[in-house]
């Protein structure tokens, strides 16, 4: 509180990006972890609050006759500009709001404050709801070819890996130190992940300090450990995911990367992925053309093609296909290594998991890889997530580049994914939120030395806890392309813009409601309606019990329904009840069903596949996985009006 020099501004406008018009007028609040804004224009008062650790930059602007603008810009891409009415004041809030969104201290941060009431018991419950061992014993490890080794147990081989490592069998010891002091930071190769299908591999480490000449005979000796963990293969790949040029410059500083003339048995392959400078400054270029006010079409396709985003997406993707055909395909174990190992290293590795692995595109397992070959690999996310004030030349969306990555391959894939587009959208959220203890840190010995699991809260409880918010409706764990490995498309027309993510924010625009939320809805309201029936079915059941009904009586009532009536066969009872229109929750019945009497029960959804009425069925295509909703009406809230609409060809018919 100390660092508030204003903690409450009245009469401050807050203004619509898309629409001057729409601005509300309320008053600014200044707390220790949130900055709020209520307005009092309406009978509701409607509040908007922002997260401190959220806050990326905070801009005042020239002052107007009308007020002196701040812009605040978030790193969930909230965008906030605000119009106070006293230059002094609009200062006031820009140094307070500077310095609680940057702090100097692990100490600061919201997740050391955040409290959900919950015990000592249950916090260390959070902490061990995953298990990374567990997902070793999984994949088949350890096995007679691959073991787990405590050679960094006190973290003094690599202060930025995990204690618990798994090596090849044959690996010893003095092999995987000598390795490490000939790697950069002493990342040494060590095992990601491990397809025991093809008793291939997936390896990470960083680069070789090898400069122009230098060599080192045990860390030729830990590769030869990997291949021939593979009996299946009689080589293995060594991915670096530099540019060349940027490996060949390295070597000036006596690193580079493996010679194959002193490495058996080994081909070696370069995959531009650019830096994290080029990353920091793409994604710069592409949130400004998000920002434009009203962009032509012309104006936000150059923008967007020009910052090279999607660009560098495809390369990210390309490289993980690479890694994932060498393991599925060929059955050659990979070992894949930036500069350091945990920026492009965890990209590649990870979406290979992806891709080869069904576990992963759970929701369980894909917090699982996250917290794998992210978190306990050393991602850098206090550097990279600003999560301090420091060296802004150390921030970089790679973390933000590898879940759009996994968002593209859901769309490509949509009904092999358990979790929507909401739960990366989430994760995302939270990474940069410090509410959470999980991305905390830059290594897990950091981590321990912070105390986090004491002091902290677990995102991963959280999120399991409101899976329901987060499981794809389209998702069928039994397809063949479920199961599979997949098999993405790289051409340029298969990559979308993340308008979910980086506008998401943005009000008065066109409708942004998604398939997944769409059908979400629907299966609420199918829920609802099979409570309801099950509540109508036990109501009857008692009233027969209590009445003492008879079956003749059941005959006689048949008797006198209105003539030339006759009861249908087998399910066509179940009457669909389709949306026909669904704003902000609520959906209406279909028009492409008739009207039932008054008195009718519309239920039995769950059988809505097996009636035999094809105006009544919904035809799914089992490979796409989207459902043929030939009777749906457009979303649009003036559909129902459209004399063209359906509805009004149907009261015509």
């Amino acid at each position: 509180m100390e660092h508030i020099r204003l903690p409450k501004v009245e009469h401050v406008r807050l203004i619509d990006r898309i629409s001057t018009r729409r601005s509300s007028l309320g008053t600014l609040y200044l707390t220790a972890t949130h900055t709020i804004f209520v307005e009092n224009e309406t009978e509701m008062r409607s509040e908007t609050w922002v997260l401190h650790s959220l806050v990326c930059s905070v801009e005042k602007q020239a002052t107007t006759t009308t007020g002196c603008p701040l812009l605040i810009h978030c790193k969930n891409f909230q965008s906030l500009h605000f119009l106070l009415p006293l230059e002094r004041d609009c200062h006031d809030v820009q140094v307070s709001l500077q310095r609680l969104s940057q702090p100097e201290h692990y100490e600061e941060l919201y997740c050391f404050s955040y409290n959900p009431n919950t015990n000592k018991e249950k916090k260390q419950q959070e902490w061990d709801f995953l298990d990374l061992k567990a997902d070793y014993n999984r994949q088949g490890i350890p096995n007679s070819l691959w073991k787990l080794s405590s050679v960094n147990k006190d973290y003094k081989v690599s202060d930025t890996y995990p204690a618990d490592l798994y090596v090849p069998k044959s690996a010893t010891r003095p092999v995987i130190v000598g390795s490490s002091k000939f790697r950069s930071r002493g990342r040494f190769p060590t095992l990601s992940y491990y397809c025991k299908d093809k008793q291939a591999a997936i390896c990470r480490s960083s680069q070789p300090l090898s400069g122009f000449s230098a060599r080192c005979l045990e860390d030729e000796q830990m590769l030869e450990a990997i291949m021939k963990s593979n009996p299946c293969s009689d080589f293995m790949y060594v991915v670096d995911t530099r540019p060349k040029l940027n490996a060949m410059a390295n070597r000036a500083a006596g690193k580079g990367y493996e010679n194959e003339d002193n490495y058996s048995n080994i081909k070696f392959q370069f995959i531009a992925i650019e830096n994290i400078h080029v990353m920091r400054n793409s994604q710069q270029k592409m949130i400004e053309v998000c920002e434009l006010r009203s962009p032509s079409m012309s104006d936000f396709l150059e923008g967007l093609e020009s910052s090279g985003w999607l660009k560098h997406i495809k390369a990210v993707l390309d490289a993980g296909i690479f890694v994932t055909k060498a393991i599925a395909e060929e059955g050659v174990s990979v070992l894949v290594h930036c500069s350091d190992g945990w920026d492009r290293t965890a990209q590649v590795c990870s979406v290979a998991c992806v891709l080869l692995d069904p576990y992963y595109r759970t929701l369980k397992g894909f917090m699982v890889l996250i917290e794998r070959d992210w978190v306990s690999f050393g991602h850098k996310f206090s550097h990279r997530c600003n999560h301090l004030d420091g060296d802004p030349r150390e921030v970089s969306p790679i973390v933000d580049q590898f879940l759009e990555c996994v968002w593209q391959l859901t769309e490509q894939f949509p009904c092999a994914f358990e979790f929507n587009e909401r739960f990366l959208i989430t994760i995302h959220n939270h990474i940069y939120s410090c509410q959470y203890g999980n991305f905390i840190g830059n290594c897990r010995r950091e981590r321990m030395e912070l105390g986090l699991k004491e002091k902290t809260h677990s995102l991963w409880t959280y999120l399991w806890k409101k899976r329901t918010d987060y499981i794809n409706p389209l998702y069928r764990p039994d397809q063949s392309q479920t199961q599979g490995v997949l098999r993405p498309s790289t051409a340029p027309y298969c990559f979308k813009f993340w308008r979910a993510l980086y506008n998401r924010f943005d009000r008065g625009m066109h409708p942004r409601q998604s398939v997944g939320d769409y059908l979400m809805a629907i299966q609420e309201e199918t829920q609802q309606l099979e409570e309801q029936l099950a509540s109508h079915k036990e109501k009857i059941t008692k009233l027969e019990k209590e009445q003492g009904w008879r079956a003749d009586v059941k005959a006689a009532t048949f008797d006198r329904s209105p003539a030339g009536w006759t009861p249908p066969s087998g399910n066509s009872l179940a009457l669909a009840n389709t949306p026909q229109d669904y704003a902000g929750g609520f959906i209406t019945s279909s028009p492409c069903q008739q009207r039932a009497p008054e008195n009718s029960l519309l239920v039995l959804p769950e059988d809505l596949r097996k009636t035999s009425d094809p105006n009544l069925s919904i035809n799914s295509d089992q490979e796409s996985g989207v459902a043929d909703l030939s009777c749906r009406s457009p979303l649009s809230e003036d559909s129902s009006r459209d004399p063209d609409s359906d509805e009004a060809a149907y009261s015509a018919a």
